[in-house]
């Protein structure tokens, strides 16, 4: 009979929670409370029974090890898995140190793998108590997920942990980067992620995402005369919402405005009518009128959608239409992807579907690149 493996889990229910009301991110009971008042409504438990719904054929070969309630517990119990409650019970919103105390607890309990559900606040939080002890495997459920220690998606995570309890000799680890945004940088308007440390992760390409990159400069030239170009192209009356980023932000300054670094801006006729919206606001701007989405690619990653863009979400994307969506990047940016695939995370499956495939990549004045799409 196969060895059981002990798998550990943590879920930050708070995870996620500002980014559809553009907060771009949840850490911080200030932050919190302002996604709550906005209308904010949790999504890390539905991302980890997504992950966790994965590995239901592969149940008896596993003892699932969870932090308690909400924090794991309650959704591993929920769908039937061998599940042994780990610490005390929180009986008032969770905090980071719940998630550090939930990893002193699980690798107390001589786990093997430790999946967690969360953004780069919660890798950061694990990160710092596991350090290399025991292998981690992230469910993307955040808003920015820079680090190297997330699936692409949930789905993903569950498939690549399944992978690991057949033949966990086959699946190899290595170290990777636990990365968070520095936050003094995008306040002066630059996107820098910040090493705050390593761990190991489990390797394979396929399943888990590539670290956030940095701008390349080289791009700057051809970016500016590529949003001369886009700016040109724009229809009368047709509201357009500019994603987040550094290459989206050049048609922005061609535009006249800076916009918002790490949000969404919509802009009619050449001018702004709403800074930072969020996904509510951007819902009530599109009526019944015509609408378009112009976005950038996560640079190292080769996210379009589910990466520090939650307020554009599923109702969104449908409501404008996948075909009115403009993708634009680089050339450096687009090379230095290689031969891997663009990637949406939205958390609708269907959607994702119906995104991926071959798409249009403009990438110079007059140039485009065909990259390809992948789902969930």
């Amino acid at each position: 009979m196969p060895t059981r493996r002990r798998i550990g889990l943590i879920v930050n229910p708070l995870a996620g929670l500002g980014g559809r009301v553009a907060l771009k991110g949840s850490d911080g009971a200030g932050v919190v409370a302002e996604a709550l008042r906005r209308g904010a409504a949790p999504t890390a438990e539905a991302r980890a029974r997504e992950a966790l719904e994965a590995l239901l054929p592969y149940r008896e070969q596993m003892d699932l090890l969870s932090a308690t309630g909400a924090m794991g517990a309650d959704l591993a119990q929920s769908l039937a898995f061998h599940t042994t409650a780990i610490g005390a019970a929180i009986d008032r919103a969770t905090t980071a140190e719940d998630t550090r105390r939930a990893a002193r607890d699980l690798l107390s309990a001589h786990i093997d793998l430790l999946l967690f559900a969360g953004g780069d606040g919660t890798a950061r939080d694990i990160a710092g108590v596991v350090g290399h002890a025991v292998p981690l495997l992230g469910i993307p459920a955040g808003v920015k997920m820079q680090s190297a220690v997330f699936a692409v998606t949930p789905r993903a995570a569950g498939l690549l942990a399944a992978e690991w309890l057949r033949d966990p000799a086959r699946i190899k680890t290595a170290e990777a980067e636990v990365l968070d945004l520095d936050e003094d940088a995008a306040r002066d308007g630059r996107i820098e992620p910040r090493l705050h440390g390593t761990a190991r992760v489990l390797v394979e390409r396929r399943f888990m995402q590539a670290p956030k990159s940095r701008p390349l400069p080289d791009d700057d030239i051809v970016l500016a005369a590529l949003a001369d170009e886009i700016a040109a192209e724009m229809e009368p009356q047709r509201l357009y919402f500019l994603g987040p980023g550094t290459s989206v932000r050049h048609l922005k300054r061609r535009l006249g405005f800076d916009g918002t670094l790490l949000g969404v801006d919509a802009v009619r006729d050449g001018r702004v009518v709403r800074l930072d919206v969020a996904e509510r606001t951007i819902l009530q701007l599109i009526g019944d009128g015509k609408s378009t989405i112009v976005l950038g690619i996560t640079g190292g990653q080769g996210f379009l959608l589910g990466r520090g863009n939650q307020q554009l979400s599923p109702e969104v994307v449908r409501r404008v239409g996948p075909e009115n969506i403009i993708i634009l990047a680089g050339p450096a940016k687009a090379v230095a992807l290689g031969a891997a695939p663009l990637r949406v995370d939205t958390g609708d499956a269907v959607l994702d579907t119906a995104l991926a495939g071959y798409r249009r990549v403009r990438t110079a004045p007059g140039q485009t690149a065909i990259m390809k799409v992948n789902g969930t």
